[in-house]
């Protein structure tokens, strides 16, 4: 009875280390990917908010997600000095997304996303570009708009390279800015379609 009683003993005492070891390298894993995704949100977050800027200098307004109400203390709005607010948890955000609200020429929608999702038990991000195509009549369910997608930079987290990402954000931003200027969204466009694949159209 007694060598019975520590058999089993023995299989939960082995048990319990490897469960001990096990939680160590989970929480040791999720600590430093949530490192990564602080470091690289911070980022993004300043950058997009700097484009917002310069697009709100001519007059061209977009929206930012999450707004800026949520993670900025200003000095003086919006150009004025900033700081992150203490109550916003960077590491948490698993979208951002800069969107164009100018109602000419079909731009309303046009927006340049992040967003993260996990494969094979790793975080990764994905960096897009969203624009309405036009608008379609369908029999049985009315007109819809048609919406593109356009994929700029995708890797796991772990791999991220904030100079390639701010080379394509340069590459997009500068095509953006200048369709605004010359009134011409055909320019932006084109640019997408001819440099970054397509990777899914749907109806909304």
């Amino acid at each position: 009875m007694v060598a019975k009683k520590k058999a089993k003993e023995n299989w939960f005492e082995s048990l319990d280390k490897e469960l001990e070891e096990q939680t160590k390298e989970i929480i040791e894993s999720f600590g430093e990917q949530n490192t990564q995704k602080l470091e690289v949100n911070r980022s993004l977050i300043e950058d997009f908010w700097k484009i917002w800027k310069r697009f709100n200098k001519i007059n061209v307004h977009f929206t930012i997600e999450p707004s800026y109400t949520a993670f900025a203390q200003f000095d003086e709005f919006p150009y004025g000095g900033w700081k992150w607010r203490t109550s916003f948890n960077v590491a948490g955000v698993n979208r951002i997304e800069l969107v164009d609200r100018t109602q000419d020429q079909g731009r309303i929608g046009d927006a340049l996303r992040v967003s993260y999702y996990v494969e094979n038990n790793k975080p990764s991000i994905r960096i897009d570009f969203q624009y309405c195509e036009g608008e379609h009549y369908y029999k049985y369910s009315g007109w819809k708009r048609i919406y593109s997608q356009h994929l700029l930079y995708e890797e796991p987290l772990e791999k991220v390279q904030m100079g390639d990402v701010h080379g394509v954000f340069r590459d997009v931003v500068k095509t953006w800015y200048e369709s605004h200027l010359k009134r011409n969204r055909s320019l932006l466009l084109n640019h997408l379609k001819s440099k970054y694949p397509s990777v899914e159209t749907f109806t909304q």
